[in-house]
């Protein structure tokens, strides 16, 4: 089985972010692989990853980092593959901010998909609807989770009606 989709983060200290994204995927059994890379300490190796990415069978990138953040970019600048950015709120980071404003200021003709700080359950879930567009199975499986979600909205709202106050009126 060849890996549709690729999670890289800058260090494995990400791990706890990024699993996220590797459960949504393993739900939606969606194969994967998943990678330590560091745009700063191996940047030869993320060049080679991202070059070869593609060749390998690989639809689109979710690359996940702290601080700095310049992971996505360089995947991005070095692939013609999706990439989804993960900022993440690391132990060098600035409550995540420097991490979000590093991928979300790609220059134009690099784009990255940036989501929320430590939103890499969204990456995949974003992943998957990339990938759904071509896999009709996957659409489908991912129709159900969408409606999933609003079946849980519903159930929520019969659930505050039993919730009390006296100025409620519904």
């Amino acid at each position: 089985m060849k890996p549709l989709v690729s999670i890289i983060m800058g260090s494995t200290s990400d791990l706890k972010i990024m699993e996220g994204a590797a459960k949504f995927l393993d739900e939606m059994e969606v194969p994967f692989e998943i990678n330590a890379l560091s745009a700063h300490r191996v940047p030869e190796m993320v060049a080679d990853f991202a070059k070869n990415a593609a060749d390998r069978g690989v639809k689109v990138i979710i690359a996940g980092a702290g601080g700095a953040a310049h992971l996505p970019g360089v995947i991005a600048a070095s692939t013609p593959l999706p990439v989804i950015g993960v900022p993440i709120n690391s132990s060098n980071s600035m409550d995540g901010w420097d991490s979000l404003l590093s991928i979300v200021s790609m220059p134009s003709g690099i784009p990255v998909a940036t989501m929320a700080v430590d939103g890499a359950k969204n990456a995949a879930i974003f992943a998957v609807q990339i990938l759904a567009q071509s896999d009709e199975a996957l659409f489908e499986k991912f129709r159900k989770f969408k409606s999933e979600l609003a079946d849980k909205i519903a159930k929520a709202n019969l659930d505050l009606k039993e919730v009390h106050f006296k100025f409620k009126t519904n």
